[in-house]
């Protein structure tokens, strides 16, 4: 024969294949469908919300050269002129920062928050919390913005003064900002607007817009805003601008020359923000494309189910081919190119299907899938051709991957044998080496470190630990299979069951392969949220010790958050419905421009009273020269730190806060390593009187952030929220004499938890979402593989009919079979799945977030998803087994004549 009628004699039996089993097709295309649309979609979801996040941040953060921070609290401002009178600037830029509360009574204020001191966050069962809208306020000097930030250059409104840019009571509002006020342009002009700043309520009016986009914003001058902050000595940040031809290596060195720079002042690149926006959100992102690909990885093995069981149904076709002249290559390619098409067409639809999903969550869901990274961002979509090529590539090589081995099975059968019926009667004795390879270089690769901060060598431990597994499934059963005892095999029905699965291991194997992949997956996935959800309760058990906890409404910036009295703590603990009360505080430090901000938290750490962390190492006891610092896991893993170190760095953050202002700053050593799961870059704890003996008595240097109170009685925390009398008690006694009294926020710390678990369950949900697809395409490929299973033995049910076999005979052989199989590929799903989860909990999630787990075990949950497997199997064999063993005996058997 010739090549062309070989290949049309080809071509024409894999039409024929899927003409007449219409499901086989259906069940993998359906399986690579929703592993590449899950997969693009949050793609496309992700980068949408990055993209547009960026945009907002460069929109804010304008187009400098350069930009000056200081590591921690502000920057002085006798730096200022002289970074501007610096040759080779050609403009340089203040900027000052704060956050403002708009209370909920506010005319035209929304109901929701976007920002950490919105009334969301403290939303609680305490009565008087304040609720409002969060929004983000710079101050800058109009005549110095457009070359730098256009895009917040105030916009009068027409007829407006221009003095107006630099009046005290004039602000400039982006259009989020009129939104979250539900006001129009028109209603806007004039328009009066009261606001919250570190609890003291400030009357302002709107005189025009900036074109800003992202988050609510506003933009006043900023002699007007440091009025408001009373901050005349400092400021954020300057932005440069250089003139042509200037050399940066020489621009640096000239400001690292002035008599106002300090050795805590950061010299960084634009850049360097659009890296900290990304680095933020990136394991979030990596992780939950790597989660959605689980459904294309189950789909791998359901293709490689569906096409080996299709294989062994047309064995006799292929021989019969063999005989007419078609090799062995062109057997393999048959396969190969019927899984290709399935590939993809399944890849086309699922790369639309992808594409509408992310559509819609963009839609109702926003960018940030529950993570909370793109909080206040609407993006659009934003379809990327090379996206949608390579997540078609990967399904396409999914799918070919699960054909490879019924391709060469189809490649490897003896043509003669198979046509008398005997291909299918002896297995090669399977090899438990390869299984141990994979499983052992799944081990070793669990124990490599991250890539770019991201934990490829564990995503691959994972994938050759679930191949391990699979490998070692016909070992398994013979293993399994010897334990039965010997006069259970001397019972016909039970006898016909354990011989064909001693027979016919192969066959077994690809019946519970899919089982074993979305069992596997699903227990690692629960057991990883249900680890992670039992170690954030502990943890907030621990950071969570008062009951009640009271700070002022608005106010967070760069520097420091709402600042309360120094005495606040004091005044509140002499009150008489009160036990005892802790001053607590919160800033920023920035020790690279490379790295994102992390937290200092100062409290009482020493002493009688002193807060508790929940630690993983440390506290040191012994006492040792320097100052004490408890860092959480973020930061010993990000600056490579140990319980003993000093830490240098963290000396040249205070090297202004010194009493001297001198340049050698206090010595600082790491005293112990804590658990945080709020601060994915890290916090640094440090005792409140070591601080105040750091920054001095000037200044709002002693003011705090946060008040921690113990009720005396029980009492005074009813259902219904705080007793007003307490609450009127407190707010008296933080009221400066001859101030207005501030506006403040309680809180109780149950209302924290229930908050907290309620954002990490939102968090999760994609993740659960995600799990039952990757459960639901492997429950599909159950009930396909044994209905293909049982299918294909029509005659064999036929023979036992002749032999005197009744159906329920049959039927009762079918169910046995199913039950045994599947409570195998549970057994080995959930063992796989532990294997998996260790990975997951002790490599993956320290790699990515940096923090770590204790390994928790939900029994009932992971009883219940294997008795789901085991039924679904039971049922399905059982369903297939009716319509095989109804067709008529005798037409079954001869068609073997």
């Amino acid at each position: 024969m010739s090549r062309s009628p070989i290949f049309l004699l080809l071509t024409s039996f894999s039409w024929q294949e899927l003409r007449q089993h219409p499901w086989r097709t259906a069940t993998a295309l359906l399986a690579i469908m929703l592993g590449v649309a899950l997969g693009f979609a949050v793609h496309v979801i992700n980068q949408s919300a990055l993209d547009e996040f960026s945009r907002a941040v460069r929109s804010v953060n304008g187009q400098p050269d350069l930009q000056l921070h200081a590591m921690q609290g502000g920057l002085p401002l006798a730096l200022y002129p002289q970074v501007a009178k610096t040759q080779g600037i050609a403009n340089a830029v203040p900027w000052l920062e704060t956050t403002v509360l708009l209370p909920a009574n506010h005319p035209g204020s929304a109901s929701h928050a976007t920002g950490d001191t919105s009334a969301n966050s403290t939303k609680s069962a305490i009565q008087g919390a304040t609720q409002g809208t969060a929004l983000r306020v710079l101050g800058s000097d109009a005549l110095k913005l457009a070359p730098v930030a256009p895009a917040l250059m105030p916009k009068l409104f027409e007829g407006g003064n221009r003095l107006d840019l630099f009046a005290p009571d004039a602000v400039f509002l982006n259009a989020a900002a009129l939104q979250a006020l539900h006001l129009s342009p028109e209603q806007a002009i004039n328009a009066p607007l009261q606001w919250l700043l570190n609890g003291q309520p400030q009357q302002l009016r709107i005189a025009g817009t900036v074109a800003a986009s992202g988050a609510p914003l506003v933009v006043m001058d900023i002699a007007a805003l440091q009025q408001k902050l009373q901050r005349f000595d400092s400021i954020d940040r300057i932005d440069l601008l250089l003139a042509d031809s200037t050399d940066r290596s020489q621009i640096t060195a000239a400001l690292h020359a002035l008599p106002a720079w300090q050795s805590q002042v950061l010299i960084q690149q634009p850049s360097d923000d659009q890296q900290r926006v990304g680095e933020m959100s990136r394991a979030y992102r990596v992780n939950l494309t790597v989660l959605a690909l689980v459904a294309l990885f189950t789909g791998a093995f359901l293709v490689f189910s569906v096409l080996a069981l299709s294989v062994a149904q047309r064995a006799p076709q292929f021989a019969l081919l063999a005989v007419l002249g078609a090799t062995p290559r062109q057997r393999m390619a048959l396969v190969l190119l019927e899984a290709l098409a399935l590939g993809v067409l399944g890849s086309l639809a699922g790369i639309a299907l992808g594409s509408a999903l992310a559509w819609l969550a963009l839609q109702v869901l926003g960018g940030d899938l529950g993570g909370g990274f793109f909080s206040g961002v609407q993006p659009a979509l934003h379809w990327s051709p090379v996206a949608a090529l390579v997540f078609g590539l990967l399904g396409v090589a999914a799918t070919l991957a699960g054909a490879w081995w019924p391709a060469r099975a189809a490649m490897d059968l003896p043509p003669a044998a198979t046509l008398k019926g005997l291909g299918s009667t002896h297995e090669k004795t399977p090899h438990l080496w390869p299984a141990l390879l994979l499983l052992s270089a799944s081990v070793a690769l669990a124990f490599m470190p991250p890539v770019a901060g991201i934990p490829l060598a564990a995503y691959i431990a994972v994938g050759l630990l679930l191949l391990g597994g699979m490998a070692a499934l016909p070992w398994l059963l013979g293993a399994v299979l010897g334990l039965v005892p010997a006069r259970l095999s001397r019972q016909p029905l039970a006898m016909l069951a354990l011989e064909r699965a001693r027979r016919m291991r192969h066959a077994t194997t690809v019946a519970v392969g899919g089982v074993v992949a979305s069992l596997s997956l699903a227990v690692a996935l629960t057991v990883m949220v249900t680890s992670f959800r039992g170690s954030m309760m502990e943890w907030l058990d621990a950071v969570l010790p008062a009951p009640l906890y009271v700070r002022a409404a608005g106010g967070s910036s760069r520097v420091d958050a709402a600042l309360l009295p120094a005495d606040a703590a004091q005044r509140i603990s002499q009150l008489p419905g009160v036990e005892r009360a802790q001053a607590m505080r919160s800033s920023q430090l920035v020790l690279s421009p490379e790295r994102p901000a992390i937290s200092l938290l100062i409290r009482p750490l020493k002493g009688d009273q002193a807060m508790q962390l929940p630690w993983v190492d440390g506290p040191l006891t012994s006492t040792r020269s320097g100052i004490p610092v408890h860092i959480s896991e973020a930061v010993a893993q990000l600056y490579d730190l140990k319980p003993g170190d000093e830490w240098p760095l963290l000396s040249k953050a205070f090297s202004l806060q010194t009493l001297d202002h001198q340049a050698q700053a206090a010595t600082f050593y790491i005293a112990s390593i804590w658990r945080d799961y709020v601060r994915q870059f890290g916090a640094v704890a440090l005792d409140w009187q070591d601080y105040l003996a750091l920054a001095g008595d000037g200044g709002n240097a002693a003011q705090i952030s946060e008040v921690a109170i113990w009720p005396r009685h029980e009492g005074a925390l009813t259902p219904a929220g705080l007793q007003a009398d307490l609450q009127a008690a407190i707010e008296q006694a933080i009221t400066t004499p001859g101030q207005p009294a501030p506006a403040l926020e309680f809180v109780s710390s149950t209302s924290l938890r229930e908050r907290s678990l309620r954002i990490f369950d939102r968090s999760f949900a994609v993740t659960y979402w995600l799990q039952a697809v990757a459960i639901g395409i492997g429950l599909f490929g159950i009930a396909a593989s044994f209905s293909a299973q049982v299918l294909a033995r029509r005659k064999e049910f036929g023979l036992l009919a002749h032999l005197g076999l009744t159906r329920r005979n049959v039927l009762s052989v079918v169910a046995a079979e199913g039950l045994a199989w599947t409570t195998l590929g549970a057994i080995a799903g959930t063992l796989l799945g532990l294997g998996v989860a260790v990975i997951l909990v002790h490599v993956v999630n320290p790699q990515s977030f940096h923090w770590t787990m204790e390994l928790r075990l939900p029994a009932l949950r992971l009883l219940s998803l294997a008795a789901a497997v085991i039924l679904a199997g039971v049922i399905t064999a059982w369903l297939a087994g009716r319509k095989a063993a109804s067709a008529d005996a005798v037409l079954a058997v001869k068609e073997d004549w």
